[in-house]
């Protein structure tokens, strides 16, 4: 038997090459087993620090549906929430919970590479954060903006917001970019659409922001779209619709979803097929059971909230109904149920990161796993 002051302590990855162990095994752990590996040795912890670790890491990550669930009772937070249909076991994970200073409800307005925007309920206040790392800072110079969304600027490396201005100055009245961590002032760019007509979040898909264009007249089949590189905007045209509709990405191809109240609730589930030619075709008409989840959810829902996703190549369908969140598949089948009261389901969607940003203390309020979680 080895005497135990003398024996050499066994390896934990025994036979395999450390280049394995970090590039094909801690690389595609979720943030949270990552860091509980980086305990295990001075080796692990420093090759799992490096930039290029960090972005192959982030690269792995799933790309899951994201909502919010504000919690207004005694204590003024808010949890994000990530659905993963692969998971082994809860499909509704608590990723982390947003505190609130002040009494300030906030709204999860915008979503890139693992950041996320949030703004007061009067938009006087945005609070940009990393809920993987636990950093937040406040922008406070943004007040009187409403935000449309958020991107990296490739050619620059910078995580810019587009934004709308609200003034009664109409020489002010505008779209302007700001630049996370710059010192200047949002600059005002020359696009002239109105604002109130977007509906639904924006998806970036092909280095461009996309939203549908909300009409009442005659349909609706206007897709505004920002090329993030070159700044500037133009139109698609999209299926006809009488209503409003979401956008989402899935396969690398830009869908869409109609929904409406009607004695029938039914989901049309729009691709376009060619995104050059802005060729589309209707792929899924989705029927949902309203009898059956009246009886048994025992009560009647005339405020649906319905947003279709792609998760892992999966079509999702979500459905916000009464105090539960409903996940169908494209058959119309229901495939679970959860509670969850005054959670709120949208079209962003959450790659967690671990990759530090530089623009992080050089804003105002800037703090790590404090006050704010």
């Amino acid at each position: 038997m080895a005497d135990p002051t003398t024996a050499r302590p066994t390896r934990v990855h025994q036979g395999l090459p450390e280049e394995i162990v970090i590039w094909e095994i801690l690389v595609r752990l979720p943030p949270k087993a990552l860091l509980r590996c980086r305990a295990v040795c001075s080796a692990w912890r420093r090759a799992t620090s490096i930039r290029d670790f960090l972005i192959a890491h982030h690269g792995r990550q799933p790309t899951l549906p994201l909502a919010f669930e504000p919690n207004y009772r005694g204590i003024y937070c808010g949890d994000i929430i990530t659905i993963d249909n692969q998971a082994a076991d809860a499909q509704v994970q608590h990723v982390a919970r947003v505190r609130f200073e002040d009494k300030v409800r906030l709204d999860l307005d915008a979503s890139c590479d693992g950041l996320l925007l949030f703004t007061d309920t009067t938009k006087a206040c945005f609070s940009i954060c990393n809920p993987t790392t636990r950093e937040h800072a406040r922008l406070s110079m943004l007040s009187s903006f409403v935000p449309l969304g958020m991107y990296r600027h490739l050619p620059t490396g910078e995580y810019r917001i587009l934004m709308y201005h609200r003034t009664y100055d109409p020489a002010n009245v505008g779209f302007y970019i700001f630049a996370l961590g710059s010192v200047q002032l949002p600059r005002k760019i020359g696009w002239s659409t109105v604002v109130g007509i977007f509906y639904g979040e924006a998806i970036l898909l092909h280095g461009s922001l996309h939203w549908h264009v909300e009409k009442h007249e005659c349909g609706s089949n206007i897709i505004m779209v920002f090329n993030t590189i070159a700044e500037s905007s133009c139109e698609m045209c999209a299926p006809v619709v009488p209503d409003r509709a979401n956008l989402f990405e899935i396969y690398g191809m830009l869908g869409m979803s109609n929904f409406s109240d009607d004695e029938v609730e039914i989901i049309d589930i729009w691709m376009m097929q060619d995104y050059l030619s802005e060729v589309w075709t209707l792929n899924y008409r989705v029927e949902l059971p309203v009898s059956y989840l009246n009886v048994q959810f025992g009560q009647i829902v005339h405020d649906w909230h319905v947003v279709v996703h792609s998760c892992d190549g999966d079509m999702l369908v979500l459905v916000r109904f009464g105090e539960w969140l409903l996940h169908f598949d494209i058959e119309g089948s229901l495939v679970a149920y959860f509670h969850h009261v005054g959670l709120r389901i949208s079209q962003h969607r959450l790659k967690q990161t671990l990759v530090p940003h530089t623009f992080f203390p050089t804003l105002d309020g800037y703090s790590v796993n404090r006050q704010c979680f």
